[in-house]
C-alpha cells in the first residue's frame, strides 16, 4: 500500500512539474493581509484577475499573438476601479490621474511606453500602439496623447478616472503629510510617502509560435509630485522580455529602476544560467535590501513562472496551456 501511495505522490509530483503556463499576470503587491480583506473584497479581487486570464488565454486560444494576450488580459485590469491602473488610477499631490505603460515583444525586443497621461483610457494599448507605430519607445504627457488620437485609441475626460476610494487615499496622504511636514524624523522625504498597497498591473504571455510578450500599466504612486515617473514605463525595470523570458514588476518604482529589476532578471538567466525562480527570488531579494517592496512576475519560454515578492501579498494568477487557472492573493 505504501509503495502504491508513494508512486501516486511521484506521479502527481511529475504531472505539476510539467504544467506549461501561458499567461502570468499581477494587480500589485503591498500590505494585503486576510484580516484586512472583506470575504467579499477577495472574491471580487479573485473574479477580476480570472477575467483577466481568461481573456488572455482566449486569444492564444485564437492563435493570437502573445501582444493580444497580454493587451487583453490588461485591459480587463484597466478598465477595473479595484486596480492601480486605468479606472482605478491614483492621485497625484495635485488631485490628478497620471498613468504609464510600457510593453515588449522578446522576439525582436521591440518595445513601446507612455508616461504621463490622463486621457488614454487604456494605457496598455498606447504603449503596443507606440511599440508598433512609431519609431521610437516612450512618449510622454501631450505628445503621447496626440499620438494615441492619430492612432483612433479612445481619448476619454480626465473625470473617468475619478474614483472615491483613490481620492479618500489621497487626502489621508495628505493629512499624514501636514502631520509630518513639521519634524525631520522621516527617512524619506515626504514627497515619497507611499500607499503600502501596490496596485499596478501586469501580465506576460507566451503564445503558440513560442514568442513572449511582457506589459505592465499603472497609476504610480499616491501623492506623487512634479510628474514623477516611476519604473512601469521603463524597459528594463518594470517590464523586460527577449526570446528566453518576460518579466513584469509592481511595487515601491524608485527601487526597481535603481536595481533595473526587470532585465536583471532575465540577465541572470542568459548569464548565470538560473532558472526562473532563483533569478526572480534573488532580485526581489536584492530590492528589499535595497529598502524598496514589490512583487515580480516571470514567464519563460518553456512555461514555467515565477511570481515572487517581499511584501504581505500580490494580486497575482496564471493560466497553463490546457486552461487551468490558479488565483492567489496572500504570500
Amino acid at each position: 500500500m505504501k509503495i502504491l501511495t508513494s508512486f501516486f505522490l511521484a506521479l502527481s509530483l511529475l504531472c505539476s512539474a510539467q504544467k506549461k503556463y501561458v499567461l502570468v499576470i499581477h494587480g500589485g503587491a503591498g500590505t494585503i493581509t486576510k484580516e484586512n480583506m472583506t470575504p467579499e473584497k477577495e472574491k471580487a479581487y479573485k473574479d477580476k484577475l480570472t477575467e483577466a486570464l481568461k481573456a488572455g488565454y482566449a486569444e492564444i486560444q485564437k492563435g493570437k499573438t502573445s501582444v493580444d494576450a497580454v493587451q487583453s488580459a490588461i485591459v480587463v485590469m484597466e478598465n477595473s476601479p479595484l486596480f492601480n491602473a486605468g479606472k482605478g488610477a491614483v492621485f497625484t499631490h495635485e488631485g490628478r490621474n497620471e498613468l504609464d505603460a510600457s510593453v515588449m515583444y522578446g522576439k525582436n525586443k521591440s518595445a513601446g511606453a507612455v508616461a504621463g497621461v490622463q486621457t488614454i483610457k487604456n494605457p496598455i494599448k498606447a504603449a503596443i500602439a507606440v511599440m508598433q507605430k512609431s519609431e521610437h519607445v516612450m512618449l510622454s504627457a501631450k505628445g503621447a496623447e496626440e499620438f494615441a488620437k492619430e492612432q483612433k485609441l479612445e481619448i476619454v475626460d480626465p473625470k473617468y478616472f475619478w474614483t472615491q476610494d483613490r481620492w479618500n487615499g489621497l487626502q489621508k496622504a495628505l493629512e499624514k503629510e501636514k502631520l509630518k511636514k513639521a519634524t525631520t524624523q522621516n527617512k524619506k522625504p515626504h514627497y515619497l510617502e507611499i500607499d503600502q498597497k501596490f496596485g499596478t498591473v501586469g501580465a506576460v504571455a507566451l503564445d503558440k509560435e513560442g514568442n513572449i510578450t511582457a506589459g505592465t500599466s499603472t497609476g504610480g504612486m499616491t501623492n506623487k509630485r512634479w510628474n514623477r515617473i516611476g519604473d512601469s514605463p521603463v524597459i528594463g525595470a518594470g517590464t523586460y522580455a527577449n526570446a528566453q523570458v518576460g518579466i513584469s514588476g509592481t511595487g515601491w518604482g524608485e527601487f526597481f529602476i535603481r536595481s533595473t529589476a526587470a532585465r536583471t532578471v532575465a540577465a541572470k538567466m542568459e548569464y548565470q544560467h538560473k532558472d526562473v525562480k532563483t533569478a526572480t527570488q534573488e532580485v526581489i531579494a536584492e530590492i528589499g535590501k535595497m529598502g524598496g517592496d514589490g512583487g515580480l512576475i516571470a514567464l519563460d519560454k518553456n512555461g514555467n513562472i515565477a511570481m515572487e515578492m517581499n511584501t504581505a501579498g500580490m494580486y497575482r494568477g496564471a493560466i497553463t496551456d490546457k486552461g487551468e487557472i490558479e488565483v492567489e492573493i496572500y504570500k
